[in-house]
């Protein structure tokens, strides 16, 4: 079997995938509740002769699904976790839940999790047909929020690899050239004395007040960080609705990101002190829990040029005016879009293939292939892909699922999470991830040089997991 008409075989797949990414829509669930997902899919690649292993790294809704043997062995990554409050009926271009509060697919990892098994019996077809190596797929809980992969990271589970490769829905069709954000998740508990606030107040110490000079102090801390870095915050408990009781407790949970590990640690540990003095000036007490965290992209130039072959080899799916409708529909319902495109396509060097690129800016789906970005960037959003990526060489592409500068996040992501256009975005990536793991399959030096580049870009640092080994992974999130 060659290469081509392994990838060809996704035809025979395209129902069942779409009907497995549809009922992981339907059910929605948030990081390290996955269950239904989990069950779904792992029962899917078992009944495909994969050996699954399931519980990964202490993590119910983690698992792994492998087929053939021996060398190279090579991991497709997959992710199944809903948004929290991000409930929206399909395909309908006004805010409207489907259960008021409740999860959604906004950032389509419905899609997500299913491409990469798409591409996944695909490798399985061709190391079938008499070729040897091995594929894994994981299946990979939490990454909003959870940092999934960074736990099993921790455990090792990642280790055996010698090359990873993932996706991305998304609005583009491309190739990520570049690193992201580092992040660290910290959760403050406050605790005061509740007192009658009219009667007693000075016998109270409020842990709200406690939280709010907190994000005073963070505000000034903003002035004083390095460019580019982030930090986010909610307030998940203010102590109460009764404003005539001095809050006895208060709970906030702090994302910070940075380019690289060591400055978003510096970062922690500054705000940490912010909160012990928020809580010296209340007469507070403040217990501070280390969540999660990930790590930057480490990125490979050498895999990103696989990629970016099969990419174009590949094309863009055929999208149809029923495509172009919706999307469009969905386009006019969008206060603000995301210019994502334009940055992506306004760094081409080539002025002719610029103009005409951003020329498809109005178009309601941006299906042109973008050619590899010539610099390599780092994005603002983070992803525990990161951690990966320090283990071995990771690459990752994104093709179009949903209209053009639909931002993400967002209820018309979720909405178009179940249109054609996002499963045939999904099937196209497939493709692209198999041929990308098969060539890799049948050309050792693709593997050995992008193992001596992570080399040189770690400067042959092993891999040190950002979150403590003492910390559990918080499945009660």
């Amino acid at each position: 079997m060659t290469k081509n008409e392994a990838v060809s075989g996704i035809s025979g797949y395209a129902a069942k995938l779409t009907e497995l990414s549809d009922a992981i829509w339907d059910h929605p669930e948030v990081k390290y509740h996955e269950s239904f997902a989990c069950s779904l899919l792992s029962e899917f690649m078992h009944s495909e002769g994969f050996t699954v292993v399931t519980g990964c790294a202490g993590i119910p809704t983690a698992f792994t699904a492998t087929f053939g043997a021996g060398r190279p062995h090579i991991g497709l990554l997959g992710e199944y976790d809903a948004l929290d409050g991000m409930s929206q009926v399909a395909e309908v271009d006004t805010r409207c839940p489907v259960v008021k509060g409740a999860p959604g697919h906004g950032c389509g990892h419905n899609l997500l999790g299913v491409g990469s098994v798409g591409a996944a019996l695909l490798v399985r077809d061709y190391l079938k047909a008499g070729h040897s190596g091995t594929v894994t797929f994981f299946g990979c809980p939490a990454e909003e929020g959870g940092s999934g992969k960074t736990f099993m990271a921790r455990e090792g589970i990642f280790d055996d690899l010698d090359t990873a490769v993932t996706w991305h829905p998304g609005d583009t069709n491309s190739v990520a050239n570049g690193s992201n954000l580092a992040n660290i998740q910290v959760a403050y508990h406050f605790k005061g004395k509740a007192a009658h606030a009219a009667i007693s107040p000075d016998l109270g110490r409020s842990a709200l007040d406690a939280i709010e000079l907190m994000n005073m102090g963070i505000q000034f801390l903003r002035e004083h960080v390095p460019d580019g870095c982030r930090i986010h915050y909610a307030i998940t408990n203010t102590g109460g609705n009764s404003p005539n009781v001095v809050q006895a407790e208060a709970d906030g949970i702090y994302l910070m990101r940075a380019k690289a590990l060591p400055v978003v640690r510096s970062i922690k540990e500054r705000i940490d002190d912010i909160a012990r003095g928020a809580a010296l000036m209340t007469g507070t007490k403040v217990e501070i829990e280390f969540i999660k965290a990930c790590s930057n992209v480490m990125p490979n130039k050498v895999l990103v040029g696989v990629m970016q072959k099969n990419l174009e080899e590949y094309g863009s799916a055929d999208y149809d005016d029923a495509d172009r409708a919706l999307a469009k529909k969905m386009r006019d319902s969008m206060e603000d879009r995301d210019d994502y495109y334009f940055e992506l396509v306004s760094e081409i060097s080539d002025p002719e293939l610029r103009e005409r690129l951003l020329s498809d800016r109005e178009s309601p789906i941006y299906n042109a292939i973008l050619p590899c970005p010539d610099k390599e960037e780092c994005g603002m959003a983070s992803s525990d892909v990161g951690d990966v990526s320090w283990i071995c060489p990771t690459v990752q592409c994104s093709t179009v699922t949903m209209p053009g500068g639909t931002v993400m996040h967002s209820w018309q992501e979720v909405a178009v999470g179940k249109s054609t256009m996002a499963h045939k975005g999904m099937l196209q990536a497939s493709k692209i991830m198999a041929g990308t793991v098969i060539d890799a399959l049948e050309d050792p030096s693709i593997i050995e040089a992008s193992k001596a580049e992570l080399t040189r870009r770690t400067g042959g640092a092993p891999y040190v997991c950002p979150i403590p080994k003492d910390v559990p992974v918080p499945l009660n999130l």
